[in-house]
């Protein structure tokens, strides 16, 4: 039983890197969990499994589509630490206005004109998790402060 629930675990590290938590639910209905908390803690040990290797990637991956605050829930969702999410979003904190204003470039032709566009425009950078303050600023900033 050991040895499969091992090679699931490396199988499932061998497709991407995964959170502690992730991997433990992932691997609950091979395993009790001692063996499970047991590989874990030998994976971790070896270098296999890394919850601040895997939020590095997971921020890499999506900061260019979500802003900061998505980016800390969907970490949290999938179990890792607050130390580590804390690490791998000091990298993009300080660029949320200018990911959040590439966000809104791929979307929208033209500033808003009104308020129900203005509306629609923040609803849009809401969902994707950018900051009020970020939002604000992007949709205020002149045409030609594009560039």
């Amino acid at each position: 039983m050991n040895d499969a629930l091992r090679e699931k675990a490396l199988r499932l590290l061998a497709r991407r890197d995964h959170s502690r938590a992730e991997l433990a639910r992932k691997l609950r209905d091979d395993g009790d969990d001692e063996a499970i908390a047991a590989l874990l803690a030998r994976l971790e040990d070896s270098g296999l499994l890394s919850d601040a290797r895997f939020a590095g990637q997971f921020v890499a991956s999506r900061a260019a589509r979500f802003g900061t605050r998505r980016l800390m829930h969907d970490l949290k969702q999938r179990g890792v630490p607050d130390s580590e999410v804390g690490e791998a979003l000091a990298s993009v904190e300080q660029d949320e206005q200018a990911r959040a204003r590439a966000v809104w470039a791929r979307k929208f032709d033209s500033r808003p004109t009104d308020a129900k566009s203005w509306a629609k425009q923040a609803r849009f950078l809401q969902s994707r998790g950018f900051s009020a303050d970020s939002i604000h600023k992007v949709l205020r900033e002149q045409p030609e402060q594009d560039e």
